[in-house]
């Protein structure tokens, strides 16, 4: 990719999109019905995004994922973490 498209990204943004790229390759062969994997990846995201998740969100996002088998996505988690 285009390093003036991350720039841009990054600017719009304000997340670091080596970290969005290091935390994309890590998922790969990780396991999503693992809860604690899915804990570390929503902490993790929390933490690129600069967004809290507090205890409830986190156990919403845990259980729609591991339980009930929604897809783990960007998308998704940051759907619920903005959801007021």
């Amino acid at each position: 990719m285009d390093n003036n498209f991350f720039k841009n990204i990054e600017g719009k943004t304000g997340v670091n999109m080596k970290d969005v790229l290091e935390l994309a390759n890590s998922l790969q062969g990780a396991n999503f019905k693992d809860e604690t994997t899915v804990r570390n990846v929503i902490k993790r995201v929390s933490k690129i995004a600069n967004k809290p998740v507090n205890k409830e969100t986190e156990d919403k996002i845990v259980h729609s994922i591991v339980a009930e088998g929604n897809k783990l996505d960007f998308g998704t988690i940051s759907n619920m973490i903005n959801k007021k």
